[in-house]
């Protein structure tokens, strides 16, 4: 089995790990709203994935209404 002869330096070790870093999300237009969403994901403001509706959202003056409501 190899084993390195000598201990690499910090330096050395840091400069390598320096690539190491995260990108950024690619994100992908939603072919139904065109905002931006993640590849492969339900679209987060229509609710659709793949031409059909998978999740469904209420309007927002419905959703105020209901929310106003259950509070008072």
């Amino acid at each position: 089995m190899a084993v390195p002869k000598k201990r690499q330096s910090s330096a050395r070790r840091d400069k390598r790990r320096a690539q190491h870093k995260a990108s950024r999300p690619r994100l992908n237009e939603c072919p139904r709203c065109h905002s931006p969403r993640l590849p492969h994901r339900v679209c987060p403001t229509c609710g659709t994935y793949a031409g059909r509706e998978v999740v469904s959202f209420k309007p927002k003056a419905e959703a105020e209404a209901e929310g106003g409501e259950e509070q008072g």
